[in-house]
């Protein structure tokens, strides 16, 4: 029997829910390395003008599907309209497959935190720490499991006992941790131009890569075409301002992303004096040059755990927001119990992070498109599934619904009307920004474009 729908409380708890959601590792250690790759503040201009454009009106039509249908995405799709169901389909496929292998990386956190918090910082610091950890054949596992059961439990708990009352907690915390670490760094020798990299903008290194990969960070950092936003949108009450709520998550993930930057670049910039190469270390950013430079510094251990803290509170609430699309999937489309839904989804989790754990190690000579395991459910969901998803969706809702129908549902207790702007942006800009993320996503895994 289909239980009553839940609902956040309150409209702080939603906002903090999909901040949570959207505040991820993508904002932790992604937006800083492709800032500082991409011309410092002028990647950061390029980043809001996106998130508060298309990317606005992308997550305001999850948000408004959601709340109007008070479905999970696959039963949100159907009831707007059954042609379109393969939209949701393709949404919590995504979220299915990457909670597997982002709770693998979420793993990996809470080993550096253990490691940080058991004075094992100049371990964590040396050049073979990462990769013997990540090769062994068991302990990856273990890991990657203790973080699905972490946030299994809180989705097990429920909407307004679980989800919103762990988000009230962790993103307060996170970002107390985030402002404490970014003043510590600026305290340190050579920090301040660091900082001056990384804010002020280079306009002489604008170029289409750099404008791609801002998209394609909008993307992976508001948490659009997974399914979470329509999920936790069948969540929030009528009452709540959809509008004003996407301001504030945006807010939210934009503010804890410039954060990281001033966690980050400054320190690796002090550390190597501005190296290049430790700048744009891409995902080694976190697991191989900062330990290194946290062990450098006084207060090693404190400041390494306190970070590496934070970012396990980012990676819980993300991974809280996509097993929630999975679990809310089955209990709207098979009328089973939460309960025994938060379990499947925690089985299916498990075994199928398995193997993106271990194709670091001794599966690693399986190869998918010449792709390591976790790298292919990588490329599969975010460079192409996601995209077209979201591609979809404009198309669905700029051209079958004509905007009108979501665009109501949005203008719903809203004093701001945006209804023009809104129907440009879904109809007319953002299918032109996503075919361009995808092609060059596409183009560029295969070698065939190299920026």
């Amino acid at each position: 029997m289909m239980q009553e729908r839940s609902e956040f409380s309150s409209k702080i708890g939603f906002v903090l829910a999909a901040a949570g959601s959207a505040v991820g590792l993508g904002n932790i250690w992604r937006f800083p390395y492709l800032a500082a790759k991409y011309g410092g503040g002028l990647f950061v201009l390029i980043y809001i003008f996106f998130i508060t454009t298309f990317g606005y009106a992308i997550m305001t039509s999850e948000i408004a599907i959601g709340r109007k249908t008070r479905l999970s995405p696959i039963g949100a799709y159907a009831a707007l309209d059954k042609r379109f169901k393969f939209i949701g389909v393709i949404a919590v496929l995504v979220a299915a497959l990457i909670v597997p292998y982002y709770s693998v990386i979420g793993g990996w956190i809470i080993k550096y935190l253990v490691t940080f918090a058991s004075g094992g910082h100049l371990a964590a610091a040396k050049d073979d720490f990462f990769v013997g950890f990540i090769t062994s054949p068991l302990e990856p596992v273990l890991w990657q499991i203790v973080f699905v059961l972490l946030a299994a439990f809180v989705v097990f708990k429920g909407i307004k006992d679980g989800i919103e009352k762990v988000n009230k907690v962790l993103m307060p915390v996170l970002i107390a941790l985030s402002l404490g670490i970014g003043i510590y760094a600026m305290t340190l020798p050579g920090a301040l131009d660091g900082l001056k990299y990384y804010l002020i903008p280079d306009f002489s290194r604008f170029s289409m890569e750099g404008v791609l990969a801002a998209m394609g960070q909008m993307f992976y950092s508001l948490s659009l075409a997974m399914g979470i936003m329509i999920t936790y949108g069948s969540y929030l009450s009528r009452k709540d301002d959809i509008k004003k709520s996407v301001k504030q998550i945006e807010v939210f993930d934009s503010g804890v992303a410039m954060l990281a930057g001033f966690m980050i670049v400054p320190a690796v910039f002090a550390f190597s004096g501005g190296s290049a190469e430790a700048l744009s270390a891409g995902p080694g950013l976190m697991f191989i040059t900062l330990p290194k430079v946290f062990g450098s510094m006084a207060l090693s251990s404190l400041v390494g755990s306190a970070f590496f803290l934070m970012v396990l509170f980012a990676a819980i609430t993300s991974g809280i927001s996509l097993m929630e699309v999975v679990v809310s999937t089955l209990c709207d489309k098979y009328r089973i119990s939460r309960n025994k839904s938060v379990a499947v989804t925690t089985i299916f989790t498990i075994l199928m992070g398995v193997p993106s754990s271990l194709g670091n190690g001794i599966w690693s000579h399986i190869t998918i498109f010449d792709l390591a395991i976790l790298d292919f459910f990588d490329f599969v969901t975010n460079a192409v599934l996601m995209p077209v998803g979201a591609l979809f969706m404009c198309i669905f809702i700029g051209y079958i619904l004509k905007t009108d129908e979501i665009a109501e549902e949005a203008n719903e207790s809203s004093t701001i009307q945006t209804k023009r702007f809104y129907t440009v942006m879904v109809r007319y800009v953002a299918p032109v920004f996503i075919i361009a993320v995808l092609l060059s996503s596409v183009l560029a895994t295969f070698g065939i474009i190299k920026w």
